[in-house]
């Protein structure tokens, strides 16, 4: 129970678009102050979050126990992601910096599978061969889809040509995976993948987050539960076994899911993510997450599921009617659970300044 499947590790804000479709309106072009700000925050956070990552992450799965009942570990991941981590302010100061003290960490814990996430555009064989020298698994490519500007068909096709030459040159080769299969571990890097918010993938409806969210852009529905899929808070106290996956942002907010909820469970900067993951088990609101059940959430503060699925509807900036779980989820943090998040984070530093003063 000392370990994670996978974090995805957002560590900037900066991005050289604006997507309309983005979860994160904060996920943009930065100028001037701006830019130096957000720099700066993923900067000065990097070096603390990653040394309050698990000290291993190795995980095991279940489900592959040989006849003598054994379960065999595998090696984790961790996705490295933005905004688009390689703009040149982020590339140079955050990224290379990132991979190699993540890759240091690891190498004598039993390693990690390192993941880097961008649009694709800004990729070219010198940063290819920079990213593989530094330890990288798999790059993988995440803006193939009609609402990233410009990416129309033909030139989804061209920049997928383009990218798998080079990458092929460089002596990677394809996943045969999909992205939403959680069995990345079966395969030998370095490997390269391409997705988008597709009909098919499992984000391919739209959070109704950020600016998807201000265009009305989501087509989920209360049927489409995100909590219980790829991304979502699915098994994420399921810690040391397959599924268990946190979501971190640049100044080490951490998160059960990728949409995130409204209220951070943690922060890294101060505290490690193990001590925050198992002060949450056993916790009604986080079990109900963990199982793929949010509208579950609130039986213990009085909020049926008759009443969450209720508080799951609102209206669209462009005044549509809207229903999803998420909506249900983020009044609930706000109403009912931040209070109760704040008290667990007080507990787990008293603790661990009591520990540290008996050390």
């Amino acid at each position: 129970m000392n370990s994670v499947e996978s974090i995805y590790y957002v560590i900037s804000w900066l991005c050289h678009r604006q997507c309309p479709h983005c979860y994160e309106e904060r996920f943009r072009p930065y100028h001037g102050n701006e830019l130096t700000t957000v720099v700066s925050e993923s900067r000065n956070s990097f070096a603390q979050i990653i040394d309050h990552f698990p000290e291993s992450m190795r995980y095991r799965v279940p489900e592959d126990a040989g006849e003598d009942g054994a379960v065999p570990e595998k090696t984790g991941r961790i996705i490295l992601s933005g905004g688009e981590v390689l703009v040149p302010q982020v590339r140079e100061s955050v990224l290379y910096p990132v991979i190699e003290r993540i890759v240091a960490k690891y190498r004598e814990a039993g390693g990690v599978n390192v993941v880097v996430q961008t649009t694709g555009d800004l990729v070219t064989a010198r940063i290819v061969d920079e990213l593989l020298e530094r330890g990288v698994w798999m790059i993988s490519v995440s803006g193939l889809d009609d609402f990233h500007e410009g990416m129309t068909e033909a030139r989804r096709n061209e920049l997928v040509a383009r990218l798998t030459d080079m990458f092929e040159k460089a002596g990677m080769k394809r996943s045969g995976l999909r992205a939403t299969e959680r069995k990345w571990h079966e395969e030998e890097g370095p490997v390269f993948s391409f997705f988008g918010a597709t009909p098919d993938a499992w984000i391919g409806k739209i959070w109704p987050r950020g600016r998807a969210s201000d265009h009305g852009l989501s087509r989920a529905t209360l049927a489409d539960n995100f909590c219980n899929a790829w991304s979502g808070g699915l098994n994420f106290l399921n810690l040391g076994l397959a599924g268990s996956e946190v979501s971190i942002e640049p100044n080490g907010n951490v998160y059960p899911c990728c949409m995130k909820t409204r209220v951070p469970l943690g922060n890294l900067v101060e505290e490690p993510l193990m001590d925050i993951l198992r002060s949450l088990i056993g916790h009604p609101v986080f079990e109900a997450i963990t199982t793929g059940h949010p509208e579950r959430m609130g039986l213990q503060h009085g909020w049926g599921v008759e009443q969450f699925y209720e508080r799951s509807r609102t209206t669209t900036p462009l005044g549509k009617p809207y229903q999803n779980l998420c909506i249900g989820c983020d009044r609930f943090h706000e109403e009912i659970l931040a209070p109760a998040l704040a008290e667990l984070r007080r507990e787990r530093l008293a603790s661990r300044t009591t520990d540290l003063a008996t050390a």
